[in-house]
């Protein structure tokens, strides 16, 4: 299921996981197929490829979660949701929601504390804790980001990209995550919807496909 965005603000959230999910599916896809050809046919090795292959890879999953509550592709178990009335449905997604949205906040409120270290900026309790010269093990620094060393490395060049930029993949993903299930709270109190996971969607889309394919063979 595909909601469109009512709101200039989740439009603007759907382009931003869209083109990030497109881009790093692209980059994860290049960087990996870089490394194969350099390892099988000039006996070489990218040294930072599968630090950034696994990096991406978080990025991707975290930013692909949010997309999915959009989406509403996160699968469930619904026997007991067929089962009763459209009301007491509607309950028990209010119910979910909520679970999920105090779960996800959680989240967003751990991943800040965890990244803010790292990009020397205060943690939610005030406390500012500068871990802003940690680096990566492999990725080497890029240098369109050496403005970043002024003010994040008190002017000391990275020799590898500072832990805080992959790191950031943590509050990015759980905020989208948060505002996502913020709009799916405000749908389900709306009755725009009464759940929140897949259903039986994707078996009925399966099963669409099937017989449109049966009846263009």
């Amino acid at each position: 299921m595909h909601v469109e965005p009512k709101t200039k603000l989740g439009r603007v959230i759907n382009e931003i996981e869209e083109t990030l999910i497109a881009v790093i599916l692209g980059l994860m896809t290049l960087v990996t197929f870089a490394n194969v050809v350099a390892r099988y046919v000039f006996n070489a090795n990218i040294l930072w490829a599968l630090e950034t292959t696994v990096f991406l890879f978080a990025w991707l999953v975290l930013i692909g979660a949010s997309y999915c509550v959009k989406t509403r592709a996160h699968l469930g178990v619904d026997v007991v949701l067929n089962m009763v009335s459209p009301g007491v449905r509607r309950i028990l997604a209010l119910l979910s929601v909520a679970a999920c949205l105090a779960f996800s906040v959680l989240l967003l409120i751990g991943s800040w504390n965890y990244w803010a270290p790292f990009a020397a900026v205060p943690m939610l309790d005030g406390t500012l804790k500068d871990q802003a010269w940690y680096e990566v093990n492999d990725i080497p620094m890029l240098d369109f980001l050496r403005f970043i060393e002024a003010s994040m490395n008190e002017g000391e060049a990275y020799e590898k990209m500072p832990r805080f930029i992959p790191y950031a993949a943590l509050p990015l993903g759980l905020f989208l995550l948060t505002f996502r299930f913020v709009q799916l709270a405000w749908q389900v109190i709306a009755g725009h919807t009464d759940m929140i996971i897949a259903s039986h969607e994707a078996e009925e889309l399966v099963e669409e496909t099937a017989a449109k394919a049966e009846r263009e063979g």
